[in-house]
């Protein structure tokens, strides 16, 4: 499953239960780039001979690259556009590795009237192992009122 096109939910169309996920299979070329933009260039993401020698036996990916794929569902799908980070909490679990497929998941725990704000429930898997886990919180806009009144 691919990230489909972006969508703008308001906080009226949430309810809690609702899900997004999205796919990305993990290449050597994201890795480097991430490296990069972000300045980590740490060898254990970036030389398979240092990497070889650690616990993992190879190059992994950065946990905040994985974690970014959660960024990508909250600003893209769910809420989208318009939905403003509070804070995350992120626990890493597992390795990521080049080559591995990461499927980004948000579910919305709870809803918020009070500044339109939603808890969200986070998590990353590689097949059945949960690699990544935590919460946000966002702020979502409103539906604006030329819309409120077409609905």
């Amino acid at each position: 499953m691919t990230l489909a096109s972006t969508q703008s939910l308001y906080f009226e169309d949430l309810s809690v239960g609702m899900r997004e996920d999205y796919s990305k299979h993990v290449r050597a070329s994201d890795v480097v780039g991430f490296a990069e933009l972000s300045g980590d260039r740490n060898p254990i993401h970036l030389s398979e001979h240092f990497a070889a020698k650690t616990p993992f036996g190879g190059r992994i990916a950065h946990g905040l690259y994985t974690a970014s794929l959660i960024s990508a569902v909250i600003g893209t799908r769910m809420p989208g556009p318009g939905a403003i980070y509070i804070s995350q909490t992120l626990r890493f679990l597992a390795p990521v590795k080049i080559g591995d497929t990461v499927v980004a998941s948000v579910e919305i725990v709870e809803l918020v009237e009070k500044g339109r704000r939603a808890k969200l429930r986070c998590e990353c898997r590689v097949g059945d192992t949960l690699v990544l886990e935590g919460e946000a919180e966002v702020k979502i806009p409103a539906r604006p009122a030329a819309e409120q009144l077409s609905a």
